[in-house]
């Protein structure tokens, strides 16, 4: 891992992973609590197979220099299968718990590797197992505990969480999912190289993503029936009981029909620094009419209403929440994102859009090109 000096863009110092934490890699998508404790994910391999590690980083160090001084591994969770252990991109954490979604989405260690000495690519040991569950695994921050109780769903794909928090005796998880795992060889070279019609046809061959609740019931023990929903009236994502360690559970749908026209939603975004592990009302996402998002949208759960923010043939990064100063509002501050397009006749730019009426507050133009992102973040100077 690099670290990056934010101003003049140099890199100041490797850090290795390795010498605090043995996992072979961690996401781009760690999550941090309020007192500064970060959490993140990656997979070790051993004679037992492959296991998923959860990573945990407290918030003081010892000394300035090492970012990851302190790492310990808090739980260890071994793969279904020991040697096609599931492919993630991300995990959802809530006050009190990690969750880790093990998807059917299967790498084969063996034909990586082989792959290697082959020269085949990584993408033909991927592959999408659709009669398979859904895991969701559920991991104690405090203790460490794995529990025993596995909450399953239908097979499903999911690269990106909006949300996870508790309440009631529920852990709520909100996610972009879709019902098909082969989105990672939509993005091969060689669709990407193709336009027209052609570029069409890949698009109109890929599942769309859209924002799901699914909600875990927290409190199952022997006394917890079999075979009826044990979620609450209110909400229309189901949790049943089929055996003595499992629950069976199905989602609620987090939009209205409106947002089919869009084409989904991906790169979720919130007010992370306020809500993060808080019920909350409002979310932030790319549309995607096409192989890449050509809209922006802000969803409100509050009758699942959403605005959009669109121009032809611009395409918008990941939208980024930065709140205003004293805000007194969920979603009082700005929505940022970089905007692309392929018109030589226009320029890359930085949109900045007020977060509450979704319109635009203003532009900041760069004369270079800039390849399409996905992830952003923004660096307060102050």
């Amino acid at each position: 891992m690099h670290k990056v000096d934010p101003e003049t863009l140099k890199t100041t110092q490797k850090v290795d992973w390795s010498k605090f934490v043995a996992v072979n890699g961690a996401t781009a998508h760690p999550h941090t609590d309020p007192d500064g404790t970060t959490y993140n994910m990656g997979n070790s391999y051993g004679s037992k197979g492959a296991t998923y590690n959860i990573i945990k980083v407290p918030p003081t160090k010892n000394t300035s220099g090492d970012t990851l001084e302190g790492a310990t591994v808090l739980c260890s969770i071994p793969s279904v299968e020991k040697s096609k252990p599931s492919y993630y991109h991300s995990f959802a954490m809530s006050e009190n718990y990690v969750v880790f979604i093990e998807q059917p989405i299967k790498m084969d260690l063996l034909k990586i590797v082989t792959g290697k000495l082959t020269g085949k690519s990584i993408s033909e040991a991927i592959s999408w197992h659709p009669k398979l569950n859904t895991i969701f695994h559920l991991i104690h921050k405090q203790t460490g505990e794995l529990s025993t109780i596995k909450y399953l769903a239908k097979a499903l794909s999911t690269f990106h969480q909006i949300n996870a928090y508790e309440e009631d005796g529920f852990l709520i998880i909100d996610m972009c999912t879709g019902d098909d795992g082969q989105a990672i060889n939509n993005y091969n070279l060689q669709n990407l190289r193709k336009n027209g019609e052609d570029l069409d046809e890949v698009y109109n061959t890929m599942c769309r993503v859209f924002p799901r609740r699914f909600v875990l019931p927290l409190n199952v023990d022997c006394d917890t029936p079999y075979d009826q929903n044990l979620n609450r009236p209110d909400c229309t994502a189901t949790a049943i009981r089929t055996n003595k360690n499992m629950v069976f559970c199905t989602h609620e749908d987090l939009h209205g029909e409106d947002l089919h026209q869009y084409g989904g939603l991906e790169f979720p975004q919130i007010n992370y620094g306020k809500y993060n592990t808080h019920s909350y009302r409002y979310f932030y996402g790319c549309g995607f009419r096409h192989l890449v998002g050509d809209t922006l949208i802000k969803m409100d759960l509050q009758g699942k209403h959403m605005k959009v923010w669109e121009q032809p043939g611009l395409y918008p990064s990941e939208p980024v929440f930065v709140p205003s100063p004293n805000a007194t509002e969920e979603d009082d501050g700005v929505i940022m994102s970089v905007v692309i397009t392929p018109n030589k006749d226009k320029s890359t730019f930085l949109l900045v859009l007020d977060a509450k009426t979704f319109k635009e507050v203003g532009r900041a133009e760069v004369p270079v090109n800039i390849p399409y992102g996905f992830h952003g973040t923004f660096n307060s100077t102050q």
